[in-house]
């Protein structure tokens, strides 16, 4: 919704608004609100709310804890599960320092940054989500259990597919909130779902995919469920993926377009993201529990590209008239902050394109069967949490794009989760302890 503050506060007096979410990322991209009343609104945009941040981890510590929400009025949006007498609004928020700087551990502003580098290039990219979660049972006590809602495969229908109406509960509720989803679909997985994305410019594609889950988990709890989207929750299963698609545009131009192979930018472009795959991962695999799924059903692990092969990190995929319009990446997985994620891969393509790196030549070998031979040929994403943490800690490129107390706290907790799992007598329930209900 695109409005200003005084059109803000007019719709807030005009439709029966008793309670407005100011939500906001921790830096691992988990959401967080508080609850204002409409009195006030006005305050919040002019002064900001504070917050304890020493409360949250990662972020402040307690000798120099204070931060202010400040709600950007173009992200409001109606809660449509909350009652529709005594509404519920909830605005995105940014995260500022009580003299009115940015908190270096804002992604959405990390994001802006990268938004506004693009812009002054002359380019302007969008970008589009497709993600998987599993929804699972829940026990006598209301607790989630691993059980799967169903044992449906893929694009399966009633009654093999148990979630239509958990999924079409989903995507009408995205659209009373003005985002717009493509399609849904049972997964390959049991209790396994998908739901795609409309393309959007990046910070509202971020947005747009937090509250997606959010929304996600919601409607599952509503249903007495439990939605998931730990990338590998079940050990023989398939796991849980973030498909991003992105397209490039300058001077209103799709780089990919006509034709990608005459394209010196948008192969650049692509070339920047390869490059700096690895030192990504950590941000794009967040948990120890992701590096469970790379490899297997699908879920890419080496770092090379290709037109239709499924199995290289990036696809450029053509279209019915073989040309193409974006890029895909599908090592990703649910669990990141997307407004980390989304700068970086801004600031690794337009640094391709600066450099005019060259885009090595695409793979087209499968490489979930091939030879040891065929894939020493490809570099291959960290194959640990403490690998990535590793990498990403020895990179320029992570040290000139995120911020030292950002990279500090992000490093030091992704460690800690590591020592904490590995040191276990049992690695399984020490990770299902940690992450599976917060995920």
């Amino acid at each position: 919704m695109d409005t200003t503050m005084s059109e803000v506060v007019q719709f807030i007096q005009e439709n029966d608004v008793k309670f407005i979410r100011l939500a906001f990322c921790d830096i691992f991209g988990n959401q967080k609100n508080i609850a204002i009343m409409p009195t006030e609104l006005e305050r919040a945009f002019e002064q900001g709310i504070h917050f304890n941040a020493a409360a949250l981890r990662g972020f402040l510590n307690v000798d120099a804890s204070d931060l202010l929400l400040f709600p950007d009025p173009a992200t409001l949006s109606v809660l449509p599960w909350r009652p529709a007498q005594g509404r519920v609004v909830r605005f995105y928020c940014d995260i500022r320092y009580p003299d009115g700087t940015p908190f270096e551990g804002d992604g959405r502003h990390l994001l802006r940054e990268a938004n506004r580098r693009a812009r002054r290039a002359g380019y302007s990219l969008t970008m589009g989500t497709a993600s998987e979660f599993y929804l699972f049972e829940l026990d006598e006590n209301g607790h989630p259990t691993t059980i799967p809602h169903d044992h449906g495969e893929y694009f399966d229908v009633a009654p093999l597919d148990k979630a239509e109406n958990v999924r079409r509960q989903i995507c009408l509720t995205l659209e009373e909130m003005n985002i717009q989803p493509e399609s849904s679909h049972h997964e390959q997985g049991p209790g396994q779902n998908e739901v795609d994305f409309r393309y959007a410019e990046a910070l509202e594609a971020a947005d747009n995919f937090v509250t997606f889950k959010w929304v996600v988990k919601s409607m599952a709890s509503s249903s007495g469920l439990f939605a998931s989207f730990l990338p590998k929750p079940l050990p023989h299963a398939p796991g849980s993926g973030l498909h991003l698609s992105v397209s490039i545009n300058k001077n209103g131009k799709n780089l990919f377009q006509p034709s990608f192979e005459e394209s010196a930018e948008g192969q650049s472009f692509v070339a920047g993201i390869l490059q700096r795959a690895a030192e990504m991962t950590i941000f794009c695999n967040p948990l120890t529990n992701s590096f469970q799924r790379l490899g297997e059903f699908e879920a890419p692990k080496y770092i090379t590209w290709s037109h239709q092969n499924r199995c290289p990190l990036i696809t450029v995929p053509l279209t019915g008239d073989h040309s193409a319009n974006r890029m895909k990446l599908r090592a990703f997985d649910g669990c990141i902050n997307p407004y980390i994620v989304f700068a970086l891969l801004i600031h690794a393509g337009l640094d391709g394109i600066e450099q005019g790196l060259p885009l090595p030549p695409a793979c087209d070998e499968n490489l979930f069967t091939a030879s040891n031979e065929v894939r020493t040929r490809y570099e291959a994403l960290p194959g640990a949490l403490c690998d990535a943490i590793r990498i990403a800690k020895d990179s320029d490129f992570i040290t000139k794009y995120l911020p030292e107390k950002a990279r500090t706290a992000f490093f030091a907790a992704k460690q800690a989760e590591h020592d904490r799992i590995v040191l276990a007598d049992d690695r399984t329930a020490a990770e299902r302890s940690l992450y599976f209900e917060r995920y």
